[in-house]
């Protein structure tokens, strides 16, 4: 995934139903002469609010999680899709998204070609749902295998970690695209068996809709952040990646 340039952001002040409107008909009209046609839409009812939340949630993480940034110009997911490898052609995304990352990383998220941005926070809002978490997805291979290492030294101190009261409200770790086996090295007597199957290390949880249209969305997403960070900052303290205590 990657990310592009946003405009300067206002103050944000909720997204409105024009914004999901916007990505269902998206969805039906998936063309270049479509969007290029409703772009003034997109800018004003998905693009600009986006990168407002963006930078008010930054404001709140800079008390969390110092070392997560949230940046207008680089949180942003293009909406633009790589199709290269991909059969289905379609031009578009129809979801708007933002990563908030590990100020000492790269920005990149599940892939192996750009610097990964390790453990950090994600915002999607869709046609029908919107979305939050926190955590590591698919990250390359050698990121991954890292974790791993991690894992098979220190499973303890994860196992207690998402037992936590605080973590257990999520459901769990996410589990899609588990291994069916064990990753080659571990054997599948290994106490930390069902970790070391992941090749995610995400939780998080869907928004209702009285959420994802009030202005204090923002809070919303900081609280949530402030809960998932235990997990952020296991993830990122196995990638070398230090929390800080103030920017």
């Amino acid at each position: 995934m990657t990310t592009s340039v946003a405009a300067s952001p206002r103050e944000f002040a909720g997204f409105r139903a024009a914004a999901r409107t916007f990505l269902r008909r998206l969805r039906r009209h998936n063309d270049r002469d479509w969007f290029a046609e409703h772009r003034p839409t997109y800018a004003a009812e998905g693009r600009a609010p986006l990168a407002a939340l963006v930078e008010e949630v930054d404001v709140r993480l800079a008390s969390i999680a110092p070392e997560i940034v949230g940046d207008p110009r680089r949180s942003l997911f293009r909406i633009h899709r790589d199709v290269r490898f991909s059969a289905d052609k379609s031009p578009y995304k129809t979801s708007a998204a933002c990563w908030f990352f590990h100020a000492g990383a790269g920005r990149g998220v599940g892939s192996a070609t750009t610097a990964h941005g390790g453990a950090g926070f994600y915002f999607e809002f869709g046609p029908t749902s919107s979305s939050i978490g926190g955590g590591i997805w698919m990250p390359p291979r050698p990121t991954l295998a890292i974790i791993r290492a991690r894992i098979g030294e220190e499973h303890a101190s994860l196992g207690r970690l998402l037992r936590a009261p605080t973590l257990r409200r999520y459901g769990g770790l996410a589990e899609d695209a588990m291994l069916a086996r064990m990753p080659r090295g571990y054997d599948a007597a290994h106490p930390a068996a069902s970790l070391l199957r992941h090749q995610s290390f995400t939780l998080g949880r869907e928004l209702t809709n009285d959420e994802l249209f009030s202005p204090r969305l923002p809070d919303v997403l900081a609280r949530d952040f402030a809960r998932i960070l235990p997990l952020v900052r296991w993830l990122n303290g196995a990638l070398g990646l230090r929390a800080l205590a103030r920017r």
